[in-house]
């Protein structure tokens, strides 16, 4: 046992373990796993390090956030420069640079009419923020029945509470909490693919639905073309641009999920631009600060935020503490802009590539359901759900970190990610997934 005291305890990479499995609860995780656990040194670049001098190239890059890879100069700059002004202070009654700077660069880059920013603490409070904003603004236009939400199965909003209520009902991984979660509508997942011809019999679900519930309806809430941990699934823009009629016209707003898929993941700079659409809402994390840091964003119409002004209580009712947080608003100001600054647009499109033409010997094989590419992002679904136990050490063997779950193993590279580092991550994929 290690006593408690004060200053840093060196321990060695044993150690190191045996103390995380006795005290740490990782993500989805049981304090019993078995699953093996990985020390990390250090990471630049695409490449983790291990403690024992092992290098993993990063095909996940840190649940799609680093889109710069690790310890990128410009962003290190960044963190230091803000420590040394300003690491901290409240957001209420005050306000400092790195916030006016972010939201002004989030307002100039995403769809009109959004020009409000709401800064929240991770994906999935930002996701918590909109629904708020979503019951609250029909609230203050005196529909106070208006306060249901529909979306479409296989989708996934993040883990707390009222997040969990449109995750997908039963592979959304919160079936536990079924009679719990305020129970809404789910209309069928969209079955036209990305690149299938548009059939019109695919919004009839989500249309069936609105027409028959709009009275208690207050929004229409998904991920945008590409659906991510509920199922890595990618379908028609024209989907999109239909929910935003719908919306339209029977009153509804729509609150887009671009946690994942915002800064270019998808191949647009937001996926809502593959339908040339813009929410009424939009959620905005992970890859916002290149990875550095926790921020999420909430954008909204401007009539969304004169509503709930005007209305009562004449505010709207969420203030995380560390709201806005100047570390945070630096970083995510320097992430952007090196984003924009760079060619992007021709990164993710030679990724893209280079993941298409590697996993696509994976199609062959027996234990394959179906491979898939969209920009940055390439999914092998297997037929059967993955093992853990012995999945993840094979890829670790191959110098490669990829992190499946369920029938799903796939990659979200960072854009700085070489066609040759490319080559070897999905090499690895399809070693280990022919067994």
């Amino acid at each position: 046992m290690f006593r408690k005291q004060a200053g840093a305890t060196v321990m060695t990479a044993d150690e190191l373990l045996a103390y995380d499995r006795q005290h740490i609860w990782h993500p989805y995780s049981s304090i019993n796993s078995s699953l093996p656990l990985y020390p990390v040194e250090s990471a630049d670049g695409v490449r983790i390090r291990l403690a024992d001098g092992r290098e993993l190239i990063d095909g996940m890059a840190s649940w799609w956030s680093v889109i710069h890879g690790y310890n990128h100069p410009v962003l290190t700059a960044a963190l230091q420069k803000q420590a040394a002004r300003l690491s901290h202070v409240m957001f209420g009654g005050l306000t400092h640079e790195p916030a006016v700077e972010l939201a002004r660069l989030l307002v100039e880059i995403t769809p009109d009419p959004l020009d409000l920013v709401f800064f929240a603490d991770s994906g999935s409070v930002a996701v918590e923020v909109a629904m708020k904003m979503a019951i609250q603004y029909f609230h203050a236009a005196g529909k106070p029945d208006k306060k249901r939400f529909l979306t479409i199965r296989s989708g996934y909003h993040g883990d707390v509470f009222h997040c969990m209520s449109v995750c997908d009902p039963v592979n959304g991984m919160h079936q536990l909490f079924k009679g719990i979660l305020p129970e809404y509508l789910f209309a069928d997942r969209p079955d036209c693919g990305f690149y299938d011809d548009w059939d019109e019999a695919d919004i009839s679900s989500l249309e069936r639905l609105i027409v028959e519930n709009h009275g208690s309806l207050c929004a229409v809430i998904l991920e945008p073309v590409v659906q991510g941990a509920g199922g890595m699934r990618f379908y028609h823009p024209r989907y999109l641009k239909r929910v935003r009629q719908l919306c339209d016209q029977y009153d509804l707003l729509l609150i887009a999920d671009e946690i994942a898929t915002g800064f270019g993941r998808s191949g647009r700079l937001f996926a809502c631009e593959h339908a040339g659409i813009a929410p009424d809402l939009l959620c905005l994390g992970k890859a916002l600060t290149g990875g550095c840091m926790t921020l999420a964003a909430v954008l909204a119409t401007r009539k969304v935020g004169e509503t709930i002004s005007d209305g009562e209580p004449g505010v709207f009712m969420h203030g995380p503490t560390f709201m806005a947080n100047p570390l945070a608003c630096a970083v995510a100001s320097a992430s952007v802009k090196l984003l924009l600054d760079s060619n992007w647009e021709q990164r993710v499109g030679d990724i893209e590539s280079g993941l298409r033409q590697g996993l696509a010997p994976c199609s062959t094989l027996d234990c394959v359901a179906d491979v898939r590419v969209l920009g940055g992002i390439g999914v092998v679904e297997m037929k059967e759900a993955v093992d853990m136990e012995t999945i993840q050490p094979a890829f670790v063997d191959r110098g490669v970190w990829v992190r499946p779950f369920g029938r799903l193993v796939y990659v979200m590279p960072s854009y700085c990610m070489s066609p040759e580092e490319i080559s070897i991550l999905t090499t690895a994929i399809f070693e280990v997934v022919a067994g």
